[in-house]
């Protein structure tokens, strides 16, 4: 089963609902429901002048916390507001020409769950006791229950649930159900799909495609080969860690070597859809983690010409900036209640090219579905070359301070010709051993 068309080509937008919207950071049961999501029908505007066609939205349901300890998973979060304003928000987005995604946190659950509650209340009489992994019974754990369970990663308020067992498979099925047949979801963000079970996930990527065949299922993945695990997309961390490293120690030769092994003549991706991001709702903001705000520019015309599927993350198009704290993910997750609060943010212009960038890889889907080769790497420069059988692209990236200077080799005769450059609305000719102006921070990209 492929991937569907409208995911390869898209260029999403990250949000992360509770921080956006300013929901408080703990939800109290009885609580009045908010509406806060509809603060989000102001940025429909300002998203599809980027040019995105596809937004990334969660975690939404209820939940105690952050949002990754799901109570339920049939309400949205009534911080956000009730499950009628979602509807309403996934149908204003389809009419603006944009897809959305969700959250799905399959791989654990909140303590106040309903299963959790029971086996809180009745022990070893619960009928829920198989729904979890690593139940030991006798030993009192530290929040006071008598028995002991795993959690993610040693976290004991995300109890890890038990993938293997049909009733746990059947209940997240029909979960997944209800969100397609209620709210019109065009796929879902598999949270920790790392730590999941690989054949829940392929028979959840069946049902899903069953159910709606142009449904997209990306996994989150931070290590390990990504073709493991037969989704649609992957979160592309090797090449989010390259994109940072490789600017602020100048040199791409890091970045190349990234992109060679996962896309060149012998990629190990070339089949495999990866979801590409400079920074999200979990790492440091791109902008707090370059030495120099001037490869911002540089690093996300990179994002927008190279293989795999682009995404911003929300504020990041102005460079926002924004740190981890040792016990919080706060600073990265702001309260933006408008775009209007964008307009004090440092890098007003790079939001204008992520806008003309977008617009481009648009108008040449070489950039999208074109083989990837690279012509030359070294400190401060990096060219490459995409293909398909239209149309030919060669992009070219310099993060230094100066001017550089591109010579193609004898070897490349091929490339020989003319060229526009779309970026810089230029004729350019390619002659071999002649040299070609590299501008500072900046790039070209040449098709014909």
């Amino acid at each position: 089963m492929n991937a569907p068309t409208w995911a390869n080509g898209a260029f999403f937008y990250h949000i992360y609902p509770l921080g956006m919207c300013g929901a408080p950071l703990h939800n109290v049961e009885l609580s009045e429901i908010t509406p806060r999501l509809n603060t989000l029908y102001s940025w429909l505007p300002h998203l599809k002048q980027m040019g995105v066609t596809g937004l990334y939205i969660g975690p939404l349901w209820d939940a105690s916390s952050h949002g990754y300890d799901t109570v339920n998973y049939h309400q949205l979060d009534r911080r956000l507001g009730h499950n009628t304003d979602f509807i309403h928000f996934v149908n204003a987005s389809h009419q603006s020409g944009i897809r959305v995604v969700v959250d799905g946190v399959f791989n654990h659950v909140g303590r106040h769950f309903f299963a959790f509650e029971s086996l809180k209340t009745h022990g070893e009489h619960s009928p829920y006791r198989s729904w979890f992994h690593g139940l030991k019974w006798g030993k009192r754990n530290k929040r006071g229950d008598n028995f002991t369970y795993a959690g993610w990663k040693g976290h004991d308020d995300l109890v890890k649930l038990n993938l293997q067992n049909p009733e746990v498979k059947h209940f997240l099925f029909e979960v997944v159900r209800y969100w397609i047949h209620t709210f019109n979801i065009d796929g879902i963000r598999l949270d920790a799909a790392d730590c999941m079970d690989k054949e829940f996930l392929q028979a959840l990527k069946a049902f899903c495609k069953q159910l709606k065949p142009d449904f997209w299922l990306m996994g989150e993945v931070v290590m390990g080969d990504y073709r493991e695990w037969n989704l649609d997309a992957i979160t592309n961390y090797e090449l989010y860690d390259s994109f940072h490293k490789s600017h602020n120690t100048y040199d791409y030769r890091r970045l190349a070597q990234t992109l060679d092994r996962q896309f060149g003549a012998n990629g190990v991706y070339k089949s495999q859809g990866l979801f590409n991001f400079t920074d999200n709702h979990d790492v440091n903001r791109i902008a707090s983690l370059l030495k120099k705000p001037v490869h911002l520019y540089p690093l996300h015309l990179l994002l927008f010409t190279l293989p795999g599927i682009p995404c911003i993350y929300y504020g990041s198009e102005v460079g926002l900036e924004g740190k981890r704290l040792k016990w919080s993910d706060r600073p990265l997750r702001p309260f933006l209640p408008h775009p209007n609060t964008l307009n004090s943010a440092p890098h007003q212009n790079l939001l204008k090219h992520i806008c003309q960038w977008a617009q481009l890889r648009k108008q040449h889907p070489v950039m999208i579905n074109g083989s990837f080769r690279t012509l030359h790497a070294e400190k401060h420069v990096f060219c490459f070359v995409r293909q398909n059988a239209q149309e030919q692209a060669v992009i070219m990236v310099n993060l230094s301070a100066k001017n550089r200077q591109w010579t193609p080799s004898n070897a490349l005769t091929h490339l020989q010709g003319h060229w526009n450059d779309v970026l810089n609305n230029e004729k350019i000719t390619l002659t071999c051993n002649s040299p070609l102006t590299i501008y500072s921070n900046w790039g070209r990209i040449l098709c014909r």
